[in-house]
């Protein structure tokens, strides 16, 4: 099992006949790894703090809250108000927590066959969701009731989908294999 900083070291000699390479920096590079909570409107106190417990443990860093931009009198939604929260990853906890997600967490997951490349966006980046928290090993032997899902999203230097699915791919992420 190689980790996925040896892998990222690797990106220019593996891809650079693919997409005609000349240069190490042209080879894109996984920038960043968002990690985002929705909380909604919960007025419980226990709850949010697990939810920032929890983030905290999966991501080894603290989370920060995200504030609701503009007001939904429908929701009773005010601007301001906390409905979320957020962990930005990058260098060594970046590469753990992917190491995390796709040689631990994923395989975990109920029903897995992969993911779906349909989830890169034309900029390159890819977001998956996942249901459950429970997947990684730190919050494995907790209580059911207090299942959140959430959204982690991996910024990378690609300028093209392709680009970005080979990176993914050379990395080590469980896409699906294209269909014919």
């Amino acid at each position: 099992m190689e980790t996925v900083q040896t892998q990222l070291k690797t990106v220019f000699d593996s891809l650079k006949g693919d997409f005609g390479y000349t240069n190490v920096n042209q080879a894109p590079k996984i920038e960043k790894v968002v990690v985002s909570v929705g909380t909604g409107r919960v007025d419980d106190k226990t709850r949010i703090a697990l939810i920032q417990d929890r983030l905290a443990q999966i991501t080894g860093q603290k989370a920060a809250p995200r504030a609701a931009r503009q007001s939904i009198a429908s929701f009773k939604l005010r601007e301001g108000d906390i409905v979320g929260y957020q962990v930005t990853l990058r260098g060594a906890r970046m590469n753990d927590f992917l190491n995390k997600l796709i040689h631990i967490a994923l395989p975990q997951t109920r029903d897995f066959r992969g993911l779906k490349t349909s989830s890169i966006d034309e900029m390159g980046n890819y977001t998956l969701g996942i249901k459950e928290h429970t997947i990684f090993p730190e919050t494995h032997d907790e209580d059911i009731k207090d299942v959140f899902g959430m959204s982690i999203t991996i910024v990378t230097t690609a300028k093209t989908k392709p680009e970005a699915e080979a990176l993914l791919r050379h990395v080590g992420m469980p896409l699906q294999k294209p269909t014919e």
